[in-house]
């Protein structure tokens, strides 16, 4: 008798250990459709729970009033917050000691450690290990094994696996933390971008101003450039050239005519022969004004040089009335390269002269 009591305890003792191991394998692999009962059990169950709500429904009058469902990330978006701040319930398996039990939720010094970690390996720098997109501004989510995801795609590849493991580590029963790294690195990506784009094109504007005004040293370039600028000088001048012939006609009539009675004048005053009257009255006039100097060399006229012989250097006098060395004069009058004679100006009052020279 004791023989089959030790042996039917042993048997219950294993077919609870099998029935512990087995739920906690399903619950640890999060398959929903199966379970430990009866299936036709469950379904009368179900179908029990159905009527129950059919029975005890009601109608409901709409107010108009929306409910408000309470958000944590609607609050402040910039908040991180763990998304599974319970421990799951723990199994027959692990109540018996079989396996060992969850851990306890992660405190707020060690969710930091954490995330130092994350950022030091630059995780939320890199793409989504699941999907290889950039996180952007898409919800992100961090595990207590340091690794990071989008949270949709986590989540698919939760109900895809159907089980709770990290897609790079395979830690089993992680904790899950929503950051916003990604979103932050994200927008600090779009102003640096925005910044060089400004930056380019402010550049760019700068030095094709400069381009329009300083010459390049490159003989092509150079060649180009002023090929360039004559064509706008061209160009700009062909628009302001004003087409009435008639006009400019008349102008160019009026130019001669005022040249024509220009140079008739100077004939008249420079081809004009001076008679001896006319030469004594302008020498009486220029010894009134007493010139003591040739007013180029601004040596004497009238001086006697040794022996009191009478000066070596010969005067002329001009019709303005003006008194100059001859020899002054001749030496000015070959300077002068641009007058030709009889258009030479007196150096004094410039106008055209005729001279004479006066005997000692």
């Amino acid at each position: 008798m004791l023989k089959n009591k030790g042996r039917s305890s042993k048997r219950d003792t294993l077919a609870v250990t099998a029935v512990a191991l087995q739920d906690h394998i399903l619950q640890d692999l999060q398959l929903r459709n199966l379970s430990v009962a009866d299936r036709s059990k469950t379904k009368v169950q179900k179908e029990n729970q159905t009527k129950c709500v059919k029975g005890s429904a009601r109608s409901l009058t709409d107010t108009g009033l929306k409910r408000l469902t309470w958000d944590p990330a609607a609050e402040d978006p910039e908040r991180e917050y763990v998304l599974d701040p319970k421990p799951p319930p723990l199994t027959l398996a692990q109540k018996l000691g079989l396996f060992e039990p969850p851990p306890l939720p992660l405190s707020s010094n060690e969710w930091e450690k954490v995330k130092q970690r994350s950022i030091v390996q630059g995780d939320s720098m890199q793409p989504c290990p699941i999907c290889k997109e950039e996180f952007a501004l898409r919800p992100q989510v961090l595990l207590s094994c340091s690794h990071v995801f989008h949270r949709a795609c986590l989540q698919a590849f939760e109900k895809f696996t159907n089980k709770k493991t990290c897609p790079l580590c395979r830690k089993n029963q992680y904790q899950t933390r929503v950051i916003h790294d990604g979103a932050r690195l994200f927008k600090i990506k779009c102003a640096t971008r925005i910044q060089a784009a400004w930056r380019g094109h402010v550049v760019r504007k700068w030095y094709r101003e400069l381009r329009k005004t300083v010459p390049p040293t490159d003989a092509k370039l150079r060649r180009r450039f002023f090929e360039e600028k004559f064509t706008e000088i061209s160009h700009r001048m062909l628009c302001s050239y004003h087409t009435d012939i008639d006009e400019l006609f008349s102008e160019i009539d009026h130019c001669l005519a005022v040249n024509r009675s220009v140079l008739q004048q100077l004939e008249e005053r420079c081809s004009h022969e001076l008679t001896e009257d006319d030469w004594e009255r302008i020498q009486t006039q220029a010894l009134r004004r007493e010139a003591p100097e040739c007013p180029i060399c601004l040596t004497p006229l009238s001086a006697r040089s040794a022996g009191g012989r009478p000066p070596s250097r010969e005067t002329a006098l001009l019709s303005c009335s003006h008194i100059f060395h001859h020899t002054c004069l001749l030496a000015l009058e070959e300077f002068s390269l641009g007058d030709s004679s009889p258009f030479h100006a007196c150096p004094l009052c410039r106008s055209c002269y005729q001279k004479k020279i006066l005997e000692c």
